[in-house]
């Protein structure tokens, strides 16, 4: 895999903690802060992902019945009265 350098600014508790887990998981730098990225560039692609779906079944016309709404309120206590 061909990497690329980025330079970016971070707090300096932040920096410790990160030379402490560093030294602690004998992995560089480097490594954790890649590691970290990918997993967040990769989560939130995911999201973006699923919200452009979302909304594409909106613009379609494809949304949930009544009845699934209340199931799904009813599973986390809430109670969804009809109007």
């Amino acid at each position: 895999m061909k990497t690329v350098p980025v330079s970016g600014r971070i707090d300096k508790s932040i920096s410790e903690k990160l030379n402490h887990l560093a030294q602690a998981t004998a992995r560089s730098k480097s490594f954790l802060i890649s590691e970290a990225i990918k997993a967040y560039v990769d989560e939130q692609a995911w999201q973006i992902e699923a919200i452009k779906e979302g909304i594409k079944q909106a613009d379609q016309g494809k949304f949930a019945s009544k009845a699934k709404i209340r199931k799904t309120f009813a599973k986390y206590g809430v109670n969804v009265d009809e109007d």
